[in-house]
């Protein structure tokens, strides 16, 4: 849990969950059971049984298991002639009835094989208006549970009385994401873990590369600017229901994370706090971080100014590279400052000598760090040389020339000189560009961040170079193809001094 992220602490102290599997995770596009998942999901539950965790799974799939099986049975026990009137819908109820069995005893197969216990109970929504009963269902449910066994419930929908469209005014629940929501209230959980077929939850339908995955829900910031996209292409609800079950277990106390199931250890990744998935949670607005900058914001602003500062003229970026030179001597005692509070920090820390001396910036270093930035301003401006020239035929010249490359995303080791060399190259190549140092260097890049862009004019804008602060981020950054144009693990020497 030593990496856990600060957002998410109050992991550690979580004892009971709930883990409600959508039925797009339960099963495949054809409709059939989807047994790796499923595999990978029992897997899970069993690390986590013998890690002293309560769990309490919620499951969907059972009415579109059974329509399946009937839908065969039905099609060997036709006639030709049969097949020639038009074909009924099967009764859902019947399905629901058939699938929960079949459901059940896969459930059942794959805990046997991992030596764990699973039990089956479902349940009504007229069931809850009983106070008896939920009591009753508490007090069997504990009794599960400290038998290590797996109490498995989903809505009986072969005896429902409720109707289409699944909803009604009573608000109880109406589907599988309700009634976990509501389950996380009745078995006091600690958490709830609802899987589904994508990341977490996006600012807009997952397939359209300018949504971004949401990774704490704010209600005051997100309810407003989030799109939808189509339902469940299986259930009843989708991302939708989700979240509005989300919401509700949030504020009412009950943290919830919307993850991934088709990946083989998202629970387990949950637990130990990485960055995955959507958290919802009351507090969300203290737990998010107060720096937090999307990513795609800060890669497209970077490509924005890039463009700026290609356009300006050699001798106009040799005159910024010049003035942050300046602007480095000019600052040397607060960035010497800012270093010694790192290296302090490394050494109380107990980091090994040499990490601790890439980490310093020796006396002297920083003048020579801006002598090397003159004689970068100095030579040949590497955007327009000419390459090669061909002549492919008569009056028809074909010519390469360089010119820059885009957005540069960079993750370099906790060595603060790097950050003001790659910088440096970037602005005298005309790219954009994003740095991820060492989080041993936090304090000592975060004053060279902000020396290097102020020194940067206005017409350019200080955003071309961008400060990417936790590693959390970086698979965000990763993914944006279309904005970022090289990503690079770096731990050379850029310029010479």
């Amino acid at each position: 849990m030593s990496d856990m992220d600060r957002s998410r602490a109050f992991l550690k102290d979580v004892k009971r969950l709930i883990i409600k599997v959508g039925t797009a995770v339960v099963t495949r596009n054809d409709g059939r059971l989807a047994l790796g998942r499923l595999g990978a999901l029992c897997e899970q539950i069993k690390e986590l049984n013998s890690l002293g965790y309560e769990v309490i799974l919620v499951t969907s799939g059972a009415v579109g298991l059974g329509r399946q099986r009937l839908r065969y049975r039905k099609l060997i026990n036709s006639s030709f002639a049969d097949l020639q009137k038009p074909q009924v819908e099967i009764d859902g109820k019947a399905c629901a009835a058939v699938g929960q069995n079949s459901l059940m005893a896969l459930y059942d197969t794959l805990f046997i094989q991992l030596d764990v216990t699973s039990a089956q109970l479902l349940v009504t929504d007229n069931d809850f208006r009983d106070k008896e009963f939920r009591k009753q269902l508490s007090e069997t449910v504990t009794s599960l549970l400290s038998l290590k066994v797996v109490p498995i419930l989903n809505e009986n929908d072969a005896v429902s009385t409720r109707k289409a469209p699944y909803e009604d005014s009573s608000g109880i629940f109406w589907d599988n994401d309700s009634l976990s929501a509501l389950l996380a209230l009745e078995l006091k959980a600690d958490l709830l873990v609802p899987l589904s077929d994508v990341e977490g939850l996006y600012s807009g339908p997952p397939s359209d590369p300018n949504s971004k995955l949401i990774h704490t829900y704010i209600k005051e910031k997100h309810q407003c600017e989030i799109t939808f996209g189509d339902k469940s292409r299986v259930g009843r609800g989708g991302m939708t229901a989700k979240v509005k079950a989300a919401v509700n277990a949030a504020y009412a106390g009950i943290p919830v994370v919307i993850t991934s199931g088709y990946a083989p250890e998202n629970i387990i990744k949950v637990l130990q706090g990485q960055r995955i998935g959507t958290l919802f949670h009351q507090d969300a607005h203290l737990l998010a971080p107060v720096n937090e900058v999307d990513v795609r914001q800060m890669a497209v602003a970077a490509r924005e100014s890039s463009r700026r500062l290609q356009a300006l003229s050699s001798q106009d970026r040799k005159k910024i590279l010049l003035d942050v030179a300046d602007a480095l001597e000019a600052n040397e005692k607060l960035i010497s400052a800012e270093n010694e509070a790192d290296v302090a920090a490394a050494q109380l820390a107990g980091y090994e000598k040499p990490l601790v001396a890439r980490l310093a910036l020796k006396p002297g270093k920083i003048k020579s760090l801006a002598n090397s930035i003159r004689v970068l301003a100095n030579m040949e401006d590497p955007i327009g040389r000419l390459l090669k020239r061909t002549e492919i035929a008569d009056g028809l010249i074909l010519e390469k020339t360089s010119s820059p490359l885009g957005v540069l995303l960079i993750v370099f080791e906790s060595r603060p000189d790097a950050l003001v060399q790659i910088a440096s190259l970037a602005i005298r190549s005309g790219n954009g560009l994003l740095l991820k140092g060492g989080k041993e260097a936090k304090r000592s890049n975060a004053i060279l961040h902000k020396v290097i862009t102020e020194a940067i004019p206005e017409t350019v804008g200080g955003k071309l170079i961008g400060l990417v602060t936790t590693r959390e981020e970086i698979p965000d950054l990763l993914k944006l193809d279309d904005v970022i144009d090289l990503a690079e693990y770096s731990r050379g020497t850029f310029i010479s001094s």
